[in-house]
C-alpha cells in the first residue's frame, strides 16, 4: 500500500467482497471455532484484575497526548490516567520525553499544574534541578553530598514514542518499538495524515463499571439495534461488518453503510484528507489498537475513544478529537455539532454499564457467550493471557486459544 493512499486495489477488492459475504452469509464461515466461553471471574476477580494492572496496564504503549498540547519547546502535559503521574515533555533537542513527576531526591512531585512550560524542571520542595533530558544539573549545598554522583540521579524515564502528532508511552522500557508494535494498523492509517492532525477537544466521562464492559461494547455491532435505533442502526448496516484481527491484540471492524451517498451531518463543510481512500470514505471503520484505543476514523476527523481502569469496577472513558488543518482562524463551529452527536451515542453506549456491572457481579453471570460477530472481544482476551503469561492465571479463568490461523500475520 503506497503511504497516505489508502489501500491497494486488491485489499479494497477483498474487503468489498467480504462485506458482500457477511450479508448473505446464512452461518459462520466453514471451520470457524465455536468460541469457548469467557469465565466471569475475568470481570471480578480481584487477583486476575491485578495481574491486568502489572502485566496489561503496564506493559502496553498507551495514548498520551497529542503534539498540539506540547507544540513548544519546554511544553509539558501531567498525565495521569493510571494513577501514577507523568510528565510528558517536548525537549530543547526536539524529543518529547515521558518521565516519572518524582523527583530523585526524596520523592516530592516536581511538577503540580496540569500543563505548562518549563526551561529546567525544579522540584519545589529542595530545589533540585533537572534539564529536558531528565538530568540532574543543580542541587543545593553540594557539599552535604560529599562523592554524589549526580549522573545516578537522573529522573526516571517511561518509553515514549511518536506515531505522527500523537504521543504513545510505555511503562516497559524494553517494549518493542511503537511502530513494529503498531504492524498493519499504522501502514493503513497514513491515510489520514497522523502527522498533519489537529487537537480539537477532549472529553471525560466516569462510568461506574469494569473497564472490559465497555470496551467489549466497542468492538462488536451485534448491539445496534437495541442500543442504537435513532443513531448509529440509522446508516450502518451491522450485517455486512467485516473483521480482520491482526497480531497484538489490534483489529479492524468495517461496515458498511446503508446508503451509499449517506454523510454525517456534523461533517458538512469541513476541511478533509484528500488520501483516504475509497473503504474508508464509502464505509465505518473502526479499529482497536490494543488495550484501549477504539478510533472510528474518517477524512474529516476521528476521535481516539480510550478505556482507562478506575479501580476493580470503575473506569473514566476519555473521548479525544482530532481534525485536518482548518488555518488560522478558530474552530468551525459545525464541530460543537459533530462532537454532541458523538457525545449522544456514548450516553446510549454507557447507559447500561453500572446496571451490567451490578449483574456480573451476582452469583447469575457464570461467564460470556460470544457470537462469531463479537470475535474481536476474544481476540482481545487471548492477547491478554499471552501478556499475563498461563503460568500466572487461575486454570479457571484462562482462555483457550483457538483463533491463531484467524489473525493476520
Amino acid at each position: 500500500m503506497a503511504k497516505g493512499l489508502g489501500m491497494d486495489k486488491a485489499e479494497t477488492q477483498r474487503i468489498k467482497d467480504g462485506m458482500a459475504y457477511e450479508s448473505q452469509r446464512e452461518k459462520p464461515p466453514e471451520g470457524f471455532p465455536a468460541l469457548p466461553t469467557i469465565p466471569s471471574g475475568r470481570y471480578t476477580d480481584v487477583d486476575f484484575l491485578a495481574l491486568e494492572e502489572k502485566h496489561l496496564w503496564k506493559t502496553s504503549w498507551l495514548y498520551a497526548c497529542h503534539m498540539d498540547e506540547i507544540a513548544a519547546v519546554g511544553d509539558y502535559v501531567l498525565w495521569n490516567r493510571l494513577g501514577v503521574a507523568i510528565i510528558i515533555l517536548h525537549g530543547d533537542d526536539g524529543t518529547v520525553r515521558a518521565f516519572y513527576n518524582t523527583c530523585r531526591h526524596r520523592g516530592a512531585p516536581i511538577v503540580q499544574d496540569e500543563a505548562g512550560r518549563k526551561g529546567r524542571l525544579t522540584c519545589p520542595y529542595h530545589g533540585w534541578t533537572y534539564d529536558h533530558r531528565g538530568d540532574l544539573v543543580g542541587m543545593r549545598d553540594p557539599r552535604d553530598f560529599p562523592d554524589f554522583n549526580a549522573e545516578c540521579h537522573s529522573l526516571i524515564q517511561l518509553a515514549c514514542a511518536r506515531f505522527g502528532n500523537w504521543v504513545f508511552i510505555n511503562f516497559d522500557q524494553a517494549a518493542e518499538p511503537l511502530d513494529t508494535y503498531l504492524g498493519p494498523l499504522a501502514e493503513e492509517m497514513q491515510q489520514f495524515q497522523p502527522d498533519q492532525t489537529r487537537f480539537v477537544h477532549r472529553g471525560l466521562f466516569e462510568v461506574d463499571c469494569n473497564v472490559k464492559i465497555l470496551l467489549d461494547a466497542f468492538l462488536e455491532t451485534y448491539h445496534l439495534k437495541s442500543i442504537h435505533q435513532n443513531t448509529v442502526d440509522r446508516f450502518l448496516d451491522h450485517l455486512g461488518t467485516t473483521i480482520t484481527l491482526w497480531k497484538n491484540g489490534h483489529s479492524r471492524m468495517i461496515t458498511p453503510n446503508r446508503r451509499p451517498d449517506w454523510q454525517d451531518p456534523g461533517t458538512v463543510g469541513l476541511n478533509a484528507f484528500n488520501t483516504v481512500g475509497e473503504i474508508a470514505r464509502d464505509n465505518n471503520i473502526s479499529y482497536l489498537l490494543f488495550p484501549n484505543l477504539v478510533c472510528p476514523p474518517s477524512a474529516t476527523g476521528m476521535p481516539f475513544v480510550l478505556f482507562w481502569p478506575k479501580g476493580d469496577n470503575k473506569m473514566v472513558l476519555e473521548c479525544v478529537w482530532f481534525s485536518p488543518d482548518w488555518g488560522d482562524g478558530p474552530l468551525p463551529e459545525i464541530w460543537q455539532t459533530r462532537i454532541a452527536n458523538f457525545d449522544r451515542i456514548i450516553e446510549e453506549d454507557t447507559q447500561f454499564a453500572t446496571r451490567i456491572q451490578t449483574s456480573v457481579e451476582s452469583e447469575g453471570f457464570r461467564g460470556i457467550s460470544l457470537s462469531y460477530q463479537e470475535r474481536r472481544i476474544y481476540h482481545w482476551h487471548e492477547r491478554l493471557d499471552q501478556l499475563l503469561g498461563q503460568a500466572e492465571i487461575d486454570p479457571c479463568l484462562r482462555v483457550e486459544a483457538v483463533l491463531d490461523k484467524f489473525i493476520e500475520k
